[in-house]
């Protein structure tokens, strides 16, 4: 599975736009992203970058190196002090740190049933008391078959049913290069139907 990841980053994947995504930089705007940041699955590092930017600590981790080789080639090059670990996200308990607010942007529809298990239990061991978990994943409303699996808002609420609080799900978009796909393919050039749900420890 590394070596997969790994080689999607021979050339920018079509999930790496080059910028935060539109609904997690809205966040980071209204200031409802705080405290100590991690983000799961954090890429080429971009939405780590923009906490460090509004002067939060933030650490990313990613299970392809490559991403993460990218990722600090951005701090280095932007001057910024951003902590970046190559590490499973069904491991996020190994970290033994909690944070104030985890991103996640597309790691939770790319996730197994089993893994979203593991995944969720590993999430809880990071997520401080009084902590918060931002989701962007893919909806079902997205038309079509290409991309990643679709998520509907019934499965957000049964994998968070236990120990937490959905406090939203609300629609979004998920930006993507959209000149990495099938151009025959059907895809909403205004990028893809997303669901952005906010998710605390009960």
């Amino acid at each position: 599975m590394p070596e997969d990841f790994n080689a999607a980053y021979a050339e920018a994947p079509a999930w790496d736009i080059g910028r935060p995504q539109p609904a997690f930089l809205s966040l980071a705007e209204s200031g409802a992203i705080r405290g100590q940041v991690l983000d799961v699955g954090c890429g080429t590092g971009e939405h780590v970058l923009m906490a460090v930017g509004i002067g939060l600590g933030a650490t990313g981790i990613d299970l392809a190196a490559a991403a993460i080789a990218v990722a600090e080639g951005k701090a280095r090059d932007r001057g910024l002090a951003a902590r970046f670990l190559v590490l499973n996200a069904l491991e996020l308990a190994s970290l033994k740190q909690q944070f104030d607010t985890v991103l996640d942007c597309g790691l939770f529809h790319a996730l197994q049933d089993d893994d979203r298990r593991s995944f969720v239990e590993n999430l809880r061991a990071v997520t401080r008391p009084g902590g918060q978990y931002f989701l962007l994943c893919f909806s079902d409303r997205e038309p079509g078959r290409w991309g990643p699996r679709r998520v509907t808002q019934d499965e957000i609420r049964a994998s968070f049913g236990n120990g937490w609080k959905v406090e939203s799900i609300k629609a979004a978009k998920f930006c993507l290069r959209f000149e990495r796909w099938d151009p025959a393919s059907a895809y909403n050039p205004n990028g893809a139907s997303a669901w952005l749900a906010q998710i605390t420890p009960a």
